[in-house]
């Protein structure tokens, strides 16, 4: 069963790693960052209607849990989701994700309660999380990633992060696949007045799109279809059945490999590139992840069972 969980995570990690590369076909054909996420999250209906006619049990939240599902909506979803999306439309995809996971891990480790040991650990690995992050940005040289990107990114890692804190609460009376068709319809609805559906230029739809010179050509429709299927309902679906396999530690390490998968995918498609020191400065963020899971994974303190990507 654990070598399942394995599989279905990593399955999961690379259909999430398409959000961010078809959004850009989106967001070149004319719709915003916030418009983007908005036709990605309204998806949710579609999930809603198909849970209603098959598995209707799901749906059901009792009162006590209304307040969960409206923060999970807001900042685990729509917060993340609108983020990731501004922060890609002034960074390389790999970089935003790098950025996400950064500050991703450091709320999920950073709300177990472990011993000293443990805490070392989280800090140890926290400092390499920062030191790839200085190499990522080549912080000895002219700052070359926009200042806003960066700031957007980090912002997306907060709202990553306070998904790593709920899963302290989230308990059986909850149905995963519920949580994700309310999660994303409610994130639609707070969006609307931000996104104006109305005013979305829904004519981009129809044509076809090249996010950056030597990049693909694809037509919008088809990278939007694939962005909700693909990178939404699916990798959505996989994670959920991979959080009931693996323990927090395991999840949530093998979910960082949407950020090299985010960087691969959206090389051929968008024709992106991480030079050499944004590789090596990524390898050692992630490694700084690997450390501090780890060390929480040694604590006797059961851990909440989670995994995270956008």
């Amino acid at each position: 069963m654990r070598y399942a969980g394995l599989t279905l995570a990593i399955v999961s990690s690379w259909c999430f790693a398409f959000s961010g590369p078809m959004a850009k076909y989106l967001i070149t054909a004319g719709l915003a960052p916030i418009e983007a996420v908005w036709t990605r999250m309204a998806a949710g209906l579609s999930l809603v209607a198909v849970l209603a006619l098959i598995r209707p049990r799901a749906l059901r939240i009792t009162r006590a849990r209304s307040p969960f599902f409206g923060l999970y909506a807001v900042m685990a979803v729509a917060g993340v989701q609108w983020l990731y999306f501004a922060a890609i439309t002034r960074l390389p995809v790999g970089i935003a994700l790098l950025l996400v996971y950064m500050a991703g891990h450091g709320g999920g480790v950073g709300a177990a309660r472990t011993e000293d040991t443990a805490r070392a650990g989280r800090l140890c690995g926290g400092g390499r999380r920062v030191a790839g992050l200085g190499i990522v940005v080549e912080a000895w040289q002219e700052i070359r990633l926009d200042a806003l990107g960066l700031l957007l990114g980090l912002l997306a890692g907060a709202c990553s992060a306070g998904y790593f804190l709920m899963s302290d609460s989230f308990g059986d009376d909850i149905d995963p696949l519920g949580l994700i068709a309310w999660g994303m319809t409610g994130a639609a609805v707070v969006l609307i007045p931000f996104a104006r559906p109305w005013d979305i230029q829904w004519d981009a739809f129809t044509i076809t799109a090249t996010p950056a010179p030597g990049g693909g050509t694809l037509p919008v429709l088809v990278a939007y279809l694939w962005m909700v299927l693909v990178a939404t309902v699916i990798a959505y679906i996989l994670a959920v059945n991979a959080v009931r396999r693996l323990s927090a530690a395991v999840g949530a390490t093998v979910a960082s490999l949407e950020v090299v998968a985010g960087a691969i995918v959206a090389w051929a498609p968008v024709g992106e590139t991480l030079g050499v020191f944004q590789i090596a400065g990524g390898l050692i963020m992630l490694s700084g992840a690997l450390l501090a899971q780890t060390a929480t994974r040694s604590s006797p303190i059961a851990q909440p069972e989670s995994i995270k990507s956008i």
